[in-house]
């Protein structure tokens, strides 16, 4: 039977709110600690099923969160695509060659590398129980594409958007490489067990109006249709970080079923000026929830009163960060679901 988080996504609003958190299976809790030592690299982790699959449930069954949030990385696209993936430690992932060295028709495509991935969801699917909501992910073209190109992340994404503007034909075809390999991989895990899926587009907020248009909304309108043809029931969440302004449009113009809000966007502004009816996720600082106390609450409590006539799904404004202290998450699931002190 479909779950709170599902229900809610597909639009029917509830006196009882979902929450899940990005990030929510990773360094903040000791369990994962204790695994990420015993198997090493993060590649690894991610590449064995069944210990990315125990990742994947060790914050179910710590919070009983209302959905699980598969355990991978936006990175595993460009990956599939032939480019060699890194994670340094204390440095972040690395992909080689970088796009601004080698061309895009010089990369082998790798696509078995997604196959391990399907498996992950496919053992998640079956160990949790009914009603938790399982979701995929991927990373959306733009914010792939930014790593392809200069091989790692950027603070603002400067080789990338300078192809763009001076090889916009070679920016293009990246662009729709992506889109292509995207919506196959989010249909393996759809066909996997996935319940709904998340198109996160991080370095979304870098970008001027018209490329933004250009860059985020039209290749996310493009794979929301397409997944929407092969599988019309599967809600689709948009998160473009940093949208700012440019979210009402995001949310008209692609398609997607729910809309992410980071921690920079007033409440009080999405609900006034986002599509009336439509669900939304978010939007708690992750830092607050680092910090924790009342502060946490109050804001907590602001942002569900809020959203209180609209679907909304509880969330943070990005992932949970590394040093949150158990007690905090918590705290935050008892504000969200009534029972706060």
């Amino acid at each position: 039977m479909p779950g709170l988080l599902l229900d809610t996504l597909h639009g029917r609003r509830s006196d009882r709110v979902p929450i899940w958190l990005m990030r929510q299976a990773g360094r903040y809790l000791p369990e994962y600690r204790k695994l990420r030592t015993e198997k090493g690299g993060f590649l690894d982790l991610v590449y064995d099923s069944d210990a990315a699959a125990e990742v994947t449930l060790q914050p179910i069954r710590r919070f009983a969160f209302d959905g699980a949030i598969l355990f991978s990385d936006i990175l595993i696209v460009p990956y599939a695509m032939g480019q060699d993936l890194d994670f340094l430690a204390g440095e972040g992932p690395r992909l080689s060659p970088a796009l601004t060295d080698a061309a895009l028709d010089s990369l082998e495509a790798s696509p078995e590398r997604l196959q391990p991935i399907y498996d992950t969801v496919a053992k998640v699917k079956a160990a949790l129980e009914s009603g938790t909501t399982l979701l995929g992910f991927a990373g959306s073209p733009w914010t792939v594409a930014t790593y392809m190109v200069a091989g790692e992340g950027s603070r603002d994404q400067h080789a990338t958007r300078e192809m763009a503007y001076t090889d916009p034909g070679a920016f293009q075809a990246i662009l729709d490489a992506v889109t292509d390999i995207t919506v196959d991989y989010l249909s393996g895990q759809i066909l996997a067990g996935a319940e709904a899926v998340q198109l996160f587009d991080s370095w979304a907020g870098s970008l001027a109006p018209d490329e933004f248009d250009r860059w985020v909304v039209a290749p996310n309108a493009a794979i929301v249709a397409t997944l929407k043809s092969r599988h019309p029931d599967v809600p689709v969440i948009g998160f473009p970080k940093g949208a700012g302004e440019k979210l009402p449009g995001y949310a008209r113009e692609t398609g997607v079923d729910a809309i992410g809000v980071d921690e920079t966007v007033d409440p009080v502004w999405a609900d006034e000026n986002l599509p009336g009816g439509m669900p939304v996720q978010g939007n708690l600082d992750p830092l607050l929830l680092l910090a924790g106390g009342d502060r946490q609450k109050h804001r907590a409590e602001f942002i569900l009163r809020t959203f209180a006539d609209r679907p909304h799904v509880f969330n943070l404004g990005h992932g949970i960060g590394q040093f949150t202290p158990i007690g905090h998450v918590e705290a935050l699931v008892e504000t969200v679901r009534g029972r706060g002190g």
